[in-house]
């Protein structure tokens, strides 16, 4: 008899214990990294142990593009997600070269018999703008190869074609040979630092249209923000056809008044697999449950919309052009995409809290676009998110709010520059 109330009193101790662990935030009940279902933070879990996704800016060397692999391996349950790069930057250069030859009629405007145009860039470091300058002079012929690949440096000014960072292409159209010479082009960064700056762009169009404004035919941007702000100040009334990047609400409005395209990169499937990834991990599922393999709320993705490299451990959504033929059905860009629409039941997976980065809480597609998409995932996964805004310009105007990462059970990372990783882990590592 003692035996047994022995036994029990001993039970009731271990089972004030664990209880008591809970209250600080223990483990999971679905069995993943996370914590309990108030989203409290995790004291069972180690702040390098716990799952982490870096979205939009992956982490790779700015000079050459080489990922940096210790980054996207930080632990088992590290991921990158963004949307091909490569394959979106060819296809927005295909997109202007397929405008220019169905236009031809009235693209050179000055009948010179060359298509001028000029080109914004919008981080000479990051890896996606890298790419989109790269895709518009493969696509028109004007890049030249620099240590295996093309040149993606700004040229300044261009007008008498002699810039070493490029070269004059040439187009056949109709039976007519015609010149292609980027006019010019320069990385859009404010006096503060700031990349993919639109107040600057808007201000370079100022300058290059009072400068030569007859010979530009096209204007391209590495991204909608910057592209818009070159539409509305000079391109849209002297009609000249203006191609972006991201399909943000204005920009996809604007093709209907002479915005000549953009490109979607699937921010919805994008925001989704940022939370997604997340999701699984603190669960304790397997990674592609409500990817590529549905759930039990039926959430499911197809392999038309997103790849993933296993080698990268990147998740990638595929872009799709958006133009005056199809852009009606590009209006609303912070719809949640309805083949993952579904929400998950709470009883299976539990609140738990993530804390989460904008690089830049001005940048256009970011701030009008991604986030809301966010702020919609969130709700439908169960994730209770804090969202910090950064000032585009430094690490640390970040990183000074990570002061107390053990009260999340997860994290999502927006760097400002794609060097930077190692800014984030080191206080994981604390």
């Amino acid at each position: 008899m003692k035996k047994k109330i022995l036994g029990i009193t001993m039970a009731m101790v271990l089972g004030l214990s664990l209880v008591a662990c809970g209250s600080e935030g223990g483990g999971s009940s679905s069995g993943g990294s996370g914590t309990t279902a108030d989203g409290g933070g995790s004291s069972t879990v180690a702040n390098k142990d716990k799952p982490l996704v870096w979205f939009n800016r992956q982490p790779s060397n700015s000079s050459t593009g080489e990922l940096d692999k210790a980054a996207l391996s930080y632990n088992k349950d590290t991921y990158y997600v963004g949307f091909d790069a490569n394959q979106g930057a060819e296809l927005q250069g295909t997109m202007v070269k397929d405008y220019i030859e169905k236009n031809i009629d009235k693209i050179d405007r000055n009948g010179d018999g060359v298509i001028g145009y000029v080109l914004a860039i919008g981080d000479i470091g990051h890896n996606d703008s890298i790419a989109r300058t790269r895709g518009v002079r493969k696509a028109l012929g004007t890049g030249i190869d620099k240590d295996g690949d093309i040149n993606s440096e700004p040229v300044g000014t261009n007008v008498d074609g002699k810039a070493s960072a490029v070269k004059d292409g040439t187009m056949e159209i109709g039976g007519k040979k015609y010149v292609v010479r980027e006019l010019a082009s320069q990385e859009m960064k404010n006096s503060a630092g700031a990349t993919w700056d639109a107040a600057t762009a808007g201000n370079a169009i100022g300058t290059w249209s009072s400068s030569f404004g007859k010979e530009i035919d096209v204007v391209v941007s590495n991204n909608d923000g910057m592209g818009m702000s070159m539409f509305n100040a000079w391109s849209k009334d002297n009609k000249v056809p203006t191609f972006g990047y991201d399909a943000n609400n204005d920009a996809v409005a604007a093709i209907a008044e002479g915005y000549g395209g953009t490109i979607s990169q699937h921010a919805d499937v994008q925001a989704y697999l940022t939370l997604r990834v997340l999701r699984n991990a603190l669960d304790g599922v397997d990674i592609d449950t409500g990817i590529g393999t549905a759930d039990d709320a039926g959430n499911v993705l197809t392999k038309e919309v997103y790849t993933y490299k296993e080698d990268e451990r990147s998740y990638y959504a595929l872009n799709v052009a958006v133009t005056a033929e199809n852009y009606q059905d590009f209006t609303d860009s912070t719809k949640v995409y309805e083949p993952v629409s579904k929400q998950l039941d709470k009883g299976k997976s539990a609140s738990r809290k993530v804390w989460l980065n904008i690089y830049n809480s001005s940048d256009n597609f970011l701030s009008s676009t991604y986030q809301p998409l966010l702020q919609k995932y969130d709700d439908l996964l169960n994730l209770e998110v804090d969202y910090i805004g950064g000032d585009g310009q430094t690490e640390s105007n970040i990183t000074n709010r990570l002061g107390n990462p053990g009260q999340y059970d997860a994290f999502a990372i927006n760097m400002v520059k794609t060097d930077n990783a190692a800014s984030y882990t080191a206080l994981l590592n604390q």
